[in-house]
C-alpha cells in the first residue's frame, strides 16, 4: 500500500517546503550532494564489493530478497545485503545511504531529489524505456537540473472495484457519466444493495485516497493547481484567482452526493472492515486501489470483480484513474560502490524481471515494452495507464500538519463540505505565511 502524504510539498508547494528542506539539510547530507552526479564511471571501493539494497515496501521484501539471490548468482563476485533500516532521512544525514534504494516516489523521496545527492541515471539501458507520460509522472513533487534522479518500476493504479455479479443482477451497466453513476446508486439503493461500502472510522488516509482524491483528479488537475497556489503566495481565499474553495467547490460537492450512497455504520468501519466486508459482499462498490485486492481475495477468492474509474463529470473523455509511481529505483551519490549499483539496477530493470514483479504483485507496467495487465481485476484501468489519462491524487500534495483526514470525517457528518475548504485555504495561507517570514 502506497498512498502517501507527508511533508510540504516540493514541486507542489515551494514557497511552503522548499527553502525549509533545504536549510534542514545536515552537512553530510549536502557533502554527499558534491558527488559525481552519473552513474557509470562512480567511485568503488576497493575489498569485497558488498552492497546495500533498500526497500521501503516491507510486503515485498521477501519477494526482492529472492531476486537479490538470483543477481549474485548471475553476477559472482558481488555480496547485496538488505538493508532492513526503517528510515532512510538518518543514513543520509550520516552519509551513509543505502547503495539502491527502491521507494514509492512521494514527498520525502522530493528532498532528496532536490538536494541532488542522487545519482544521475540517464545512461541507463533501461532510462530510454521509460515513455514520456510515465516519466513526467516520475518529476510531479520534484527535480535536479540535468538528472534523471529515479527510474520507474512500478505503478499503482486506483479506481472504483465493483462486484460484477451484483451489477450483472440488477442489470447495471458499468457508469461512464456522472448523472449514469449516481443512476446506479439509485437503483442499487432501490434494490437493497449498499451501493458503496466507506471506511471513515479509524482509517483517515481511505476518504483522502478515494472520496477526495477521486472526486478532484478527473476535474481539476492537482499538480497544476498546487503549482499556481504556491505561486499565488499568501493570498488565498474565495476571490484570489486560485483556492480550494473555488476550485474545489464542484468536486466537493460531488462527494457530498456519494456520501449519500455510503453504508449507514461507514464513520465507526476500518479499511480491514471494508476489505472483509467487500469480500462478503455486502456493498456493490468500494474507493480502493490494488492494494485491497489480495486482501479481498483472502476473504472470497472466487469473488469476480473489476475496477473502472469514478467518472464525476457528464463527459465520458473526462474520466482518468488516480495513480502513483508505486516504486522506482534510485542511486544515491554518496554510494561508495556505485559501479556495482549500476549492475544491480539494470538487472532489476530487465523486462522479464521488471514485468514478473508488476504482474505478481498486481501493478502496471511502466516501460514501454511492458505488457498490459492480464489480471481481470486490474484490466478496466489498462486504458487510462496507456494513455496517460491519470493523475496523482490531490491528498499527496497536502502536507500532513494539515489534518486531511480529520477535515473530510467532519464534512462528511455534517454534509458541509464549503466549511472543509475555508479551512484549507485558511491552513495554507498560514504556511505560506509562516514561509515566507521564515525566509526574511
Amino acid at each position: 500500500m502506497t498512498i502517501e502524504r507527508g511533508r510540504p510539498t516540493i514541486r507542489g508547494a515551494r514557497g511552503i517546503g522548499r527553502r525549509g528542506l533545504l536549510a534542514s539539510a545536515g552537512a553530510g547530507v549536502l557533502a554527499g550532494a558534491l558527488g559525481l552526479g552519473g552513474c557509470a564511471g562512480g567511485a568503488s571501493a576497493g575489498g569485497t564489493p558488498t552492497i546495500r539494497f533498500y526497500e521501503q515496501k516491507r510486503e515485498v521484501i521477501a519477494y526482492f530478497d529472492k531476486l537479490l539471490r538470483r543477481f549474485e548468482k548471475e553476477r559472482p563476485g558481488i555480496r547485496v545485503v538488505h538493508d532492513d533500516t526503517d528510515a532512510i532521512a538518518p543514513q543520509f544525514v550520516r552519509d551513509a545511504p543505502a547503495d539502491v534504494g527502491c521507494f514509492n516516489d512521494n514527498l520525502e523521496l522530493a528532498r532528496y531529489i532536490e538536494r541532488g545527492v542522487l545519482c544521475d541515471l540517464s545512461d541507463r539501458p533501461a532510462a530510454r524505456r521509460i515513455p514520456a507520460r510515465i516519466a513526467r509522472l516520475a518529476e510531479r513533487y520534484a527535480t535536479y537540473p540535468g538528472r534523471t534522479c529515479v527510474l520507474p518500476y512500478s505503478l499503482a493504479a486506483a479506481g472504483v472495484i465493483y462486484n460484477k455479479r451484483i451489477f450483472a443482477k440488477y442489470r447495471l451497466p458499468v457508469p461512464t457519466t456522472w448523472d449514469e453513476f449516481v443512476d446506479v446508486c439509485e437503483e442499487l439503493r432501490k434494490a437493497g444493495v449498499t451501493p458503496i461500502y466507506a471506511t471513515d472510522g479509524l482509517d483517515t488516509w481511505t476518504i483522502w485516497q478515494g472520496l477526495f482524491d477521486y472526486s478532484v483528479g478527473s476535474l481539476v488537475d492537482p499538480p497544476a493547481f498546487f503549482d499556481r497556489l504556491d505561486r499565488q503566495g499568501t493570498d488565498i481565499g474565495p476571490d484570489s484567482p486560485v483556492s480550494f474553495q473555488k476550485d474545489f467547490a464542484v468536486p466537493m460537492e460531488r462527494a457530498r452526493t456519494i456520501t449519500k450512497y455510503y453504508n449507514e455504520d461507514a464513520s465507526t468501519r476500518s479499511y480491514a472492515d471494508g476489505n472483509l466486508a467487500f469480500g462478503r459482499e455486502r456493498a456493490a462498490m468500494y474507493f480502493q486501489g490494488p492494494w485491497a485486492l489480495t486482501q479481498i481475495a483472502t476473504v472470497n477468492p472466487h469473488l469476480d470483480i473489476g475496477t473502472f474509474a469514478l467518472p464525476v463529470t457528464n463527459r465520458a473523455a473526462d474520466r482518468k484513474a488516480r495513480v502513483n509511481i508505486d516504486l522506482c529505483l534510485w542511486i544515491p551519490t554518496g554510494s561508495h560502490r556505485r559501479d556495482e549499483a549500476c549492475e544491480l539496477v539494470d538487472f532489476l530493470m530487465q523486462p522479464g524481471i521488471i514485468d514478473a514483479y508488476n504482474r505478481d504483485n498486481l501493478a502496471y507496467g511502466v516501460t514501454d515494452d511492458a505488457p498490459p495487465a492480464s489480471d481481470p481485476r486490474l484490466t478496466g484501468l489498462q486504458h487510462y495507464v496507456d494513455a496517460g489519462a491519470f493523475y496523482p491524487g490531490a491528498g499527496t500534495f497536502i502536507p500532513t500538519s494539515i489534518p486531511l483526514g480529520n477535515y473530510l470525517q467532519s464534512a462528511i457528518a455534517t454534509g458541509n463540505f464549503e466549511a472543509m475548504l475555508k479551512q484549507l485555504d485558511s491552513d495554507w495561507r498560514r504556511l505560506a505565511i509562516r514561509s515566507s517570514t521564515a525566509i526574511r
